[in-house]
């Protein structure tokens, strides 16, 4: 064995180097931080080279923990290629002459490790998996592909799949699978939605595919933008972490309710919040918005305190007319009536005075008295608000049912929509009746996750936010728990202004193992939504399910290494966090927040009594069962659920 110590020992070698010139690298990039206001020409570029050199500065950030690079790839010399060997890892590092100590995982040579097989080898004539314990490197093991060896689901692979999970969520570099590494370099102008099973590692690739594009268009999603969207601020939190261990901190991450700007401090009816989620509120609010706009009755006639210019009735009306036809936004419209009123004044000063008028003068006439009570009264000026405290006012609207218009009226209606205590729901058609009024900033990417749980008109401000962008969708239609969730993807991606988008199943586990998920696959006749059956490539998951108490598992599970998540219905958390049993790794959680999160351990107390407190009470029992990652105890005295009750 004195050989392989020996590739071990020059592997840790060149991890060490690899070590000091991310180091060096980083230091540079101080240095010329320090330095950057004595060699940028003017403020303005000082300013913005420091802006540079700080970002620069926090990509370099190393962390002994992590590894710098998990694989490396011999690549055989093809045609003008040279090939040569090449360690993989989570971003680029070069020794002082420039050369490549360790490839990104996003470069394209890259993309060989996660796709080079024996029957397409990809001139790989080995790749090598490392082995690591807190960073330090301890084994490695190799796939001699062009000589027919592949591992396939190998030792190493299985065992950073299976380390415990403690603390936010991890990258999963080392890890891609295939069909994975597909949809992560999936191009920028594509819009994809994934439907994962639980495990299935949706959110690693939603997460990769954005520090790929970050990778690819650099320069164009900086100026546009990167937005990630997840269900609550617990899993924003969880996933935090993923995106920065890869080198990319100018993302934005954010809730639904995060992106609207509007403060919540009223609670709908579960009758009135599933209406104003409805799509038909889209046109309701659209149509009250349009009947604004009228038609000039009078001609306008206005002073500049040298002459007294006129524009008849006539040309109004064809001013409005026309920029109706041109549907712009609603506040855009409202603007291109004043300029054109403004033009035709100037043509008449034109040619009287043979110059043109200045733009002082040109402002002046726009926000003169006449000119804006013809705008007032043909096209009158709305805020948001004030276009949903209309509706909510007086919903009459042929759209809605009598009963649909009842369940959303004020019951005693505000006196002004400044002193309305608006709902969440209220907040999402705010931002519906901003987008009708003004255009919205759209975002390069958008990574949506746990999108099943999505109201249409929670979808249409994604939509307005991703106009000129693509997204990436991730979900599970056996995991939708609100009243609305989406029982199938076309009519969501529809809302989404992406109708197009490929939807590409992911069935295969990585983490959640075979034992949990054959315990979640009972439930998916009852679900009412047509989604294949789970499988999973790990055997070594515990399953008890019994009468037992909550305090004697919890110790039980302290014995193993990991977290461990105590899990229940909402009404339920209170007492058991009464009972002292939280702690730094023992965690309790409503069933209502458990969502997209991971446990080693969890710990599902009273089945029955999640069930019960929901009307989609078995899609959120799915969800609570597909969060252990290794241990799963169900603890029940009432008798479990139907699906499960011949499960002992």
């Amino acid at each position: 064995m004195p050989a392989l110590q020996d590739e071990l020992a020059a592997e840790r070698a060149h991890l060490e180097a690899s070590r000091k010139a991310l180091r060096r690298m980083r230091e540079h990039a101080e240095d010329l931080f320090a330095t950057g206001n004595q060699v940028a020409g003017d403020p303005f570029a000082a300013e913005t080279l420091g802006r540079h050199l700080a970002r620069r500065i926090a990509e370099l950030a190393d962390s002994p923990d992590t590894p710098l690079f998990f694989g490396k790839l011999d690549v055989a010399a093809v045609d003008d290629d040279e090939g040569g060997r090449f360690h993989v890892g989570r971003r680029h590092v070069t020794d002082v002459a420039g050369e490549p100590m360790v490839l990104d995982w996003r470069a394209p040579m890259s993309r060989k490790f996660y796709q080079a097989s024996v029957k397409d080898p990809q001139d790989v004539s080995t790749r090598r998996r490392f082995g690591f314990v807190r960073g330090e490197l301890t084994s490695f093991e190799d796939e001699h592909l062009r000589a027919g060896e592949e591992l396939g689901t190998s030792r190493i692979l299985l065992e950073e799949i299976e380390r415990p999970r403690v603390g936010p969520m991890r990258d999963i570099v080392a890890t891609i699978q295939p069909e994975q590494d597909e949809l992560v370099r999936a191009e920028l102008d594509e819009s994809i939605c994934v439907q994962g099973a639980p495990g299935t590692g949706k959110t690693a690739v939603g997460l990769h595919r954005a520090a790929y594009l970050l990778y690819l268009h650099r320069e164009r999603l900086r100026r546009s933008g990167v937005l990630i969207v997840g269900p609550n601020s617990a899993f924003l939190s969880y996933i935090a972490s993923v995106l920065p261990a890869l080198g990319e901190i100018e993302v934005q991450q954010s809730t639904i309710d995060g992106l609207l700007g509007t403060p919540v401090k009223g609670v709908d009816a579960d009758a009135a919040a599933e209406v104003k989620h409805d799509p038909r509120m889209a046109t309701v609010l659209a149509r009250r918005l349009n009947a604004k706009i009228k038609r000039p009755e009078e001609p306008l006639t206005v002073s500049d305190g040298s002459y007294r210019w006129r524009v008849s009735t006539e040309a109004l009306r064809r001013i409005v007319d026309d920029v109706r036809r041109e549907a712009p936004p609603y506040g855009i419209g409202r603007e291109r009536v004043r300029a054109r009123i403004v033009s035709l004044l100037m043509r008449q000063s034109e040619a009287r005075r043979g110059d043109s008028p200045s733009e002082g003068w040109q402002r002046r006439m726009g926000r003169s008295q006449p000119v804006l009570e013809v705008l007032d009264h043909a096209w009158p000026a709305v805020t948001p608000e004030q276009l949903v405290f209309e509706v909510l006012s007086d919903p009459a609207d042929e759209v809605l049912e009598p009963h649909e218009q009842a369940a959303i009226a004020w019951a005693k209606p505000p006196k002004t929509a400044k002193s309305a205590r608006w709902t969440v729901a209220d907040a999402v058609l705010i931002d519906e009746a901003a987008g009708l009024i003004d255009r919205v900033p759209s975002f390069g990417h958008v990574v949506l996750d746990e999108a099943q749980d999505l109201s249409p008109m929670q979808a249409r401000v994604i939509a307005r936010r991703s106009e000129h962008g693509s997204i990436t969708l991730l979900g599970d239609l056996a995991q939708g728990t609100a009243p609305w969730a989406a029982r199938e993807w076309r009519t969501l991606l529809g809302h989404l202004g992406k109708p197009g988008a490929r939807v590409v199943p992911l069935t295969t586990g990585f983490r959640v193992p075979a034992v949990v998920v054959a315990l979640a696959n009972r439930l998916l006749p009852a679900l009412g939504v047509d989604v294949p059956e789970a499988r999973s490539l790990r055997t070594d998951g515990a399953l008890t399910i019994g009468a037992f108490p909550l305090a004697e598992v919890v110790q039980r599970a302290l014995a193993f290494e990991g977290s461990i998540g105590v899990i229940a219905a909402d009404a339920t958390v209170p007492q058991i966090v009464a009972a002292g049993i939280e702690s730094e790794r023992v965690t309790v959680l409503p069933a209502s927040l458990a969502k997209g999160l991971e446990y080693d351990h969890v710990i599902v107390v009273e089945p029955a009594d999640i069930v019960d407190a929901e009307p989609r009470g078995l899609n959120r029992l799915f969800v609570v069962l597909t969060r252990a990652v290794s241990r799963l105890d169900v603890l029940h005295e009432r008798p479990l659920p139907p699906p499960l009750d011949r499960v002992s």
